[in-house]
């Protein structure tokens, strides 16, 4: 998809960097009515694949098995500028294909990333939580086919 601001346009290194860097990114798929349905997520980037944990069932997970073609969207460095009217900003949007995982170990790697994103401080307690959870946690996998960035700074 072409990029309309391409005075804006990032490399893809710096796109790969903010989607592995975000807190949380906004994962769109199509219901089967056809109308689109976006959902954040806390994802972490392992390679060309993005990663979600989330429930075994939901509308999220209908809509990729009718449609596994998403797009996955993030923000990054913000900074309002109200005098100018204006934000700095730095962006990142990717399409893929998503699927979720089904190897028991393979989910539970990709839990530990997770886990090592979002809860350093309380990893001594994964192996807990994991016994307790992993029978109802789904991870879903995006296989990144498209990427691209784009940002905003004001020269002061």
């Amino acid at each position: 998809m072409e990029m309309r601001r391409k005075d804006r346009r990032l490399d893809r290194q710096t796109a790969l960097s903010l989607l592995e860097q975000c807190e949380y990114a906004v994962v769109s798929t199509v219901n089967e009515d056809g109308t689109p349905y976006g959902i954040p997520v806390s994802p972490v980037l392992e390679g060309r694949n993005l990663y979600f944990h989330c429930a075994l069932e939901g509308r999220k997970l209908e809509n990729i098995k009718n449609n596994p073609l998403v797009c996955v969207a993030c923000v990054g460095k913000t900074k309002l500028v109200p005098e100018k009217f204006t934000t700095e900003y730095q962006s990142a949007v990717a399409f893929g294909t998503a699927s979720m995982v089904e190897d028991e170990k393979e989910k539970i790697r990709i839990l530990y990333l997770l886990c090592q994103k979002y809860a350093a401080s309380n990893l001594q307690s994964f192996d807990q939580a994991i016994s307790r959870s992993l029978h109802r946690t789904g991870i879903c996998k995006i296989e990144l086919t498209e990427i691209s960035a784009k940002g905003k700074r004001i020269n002061e």
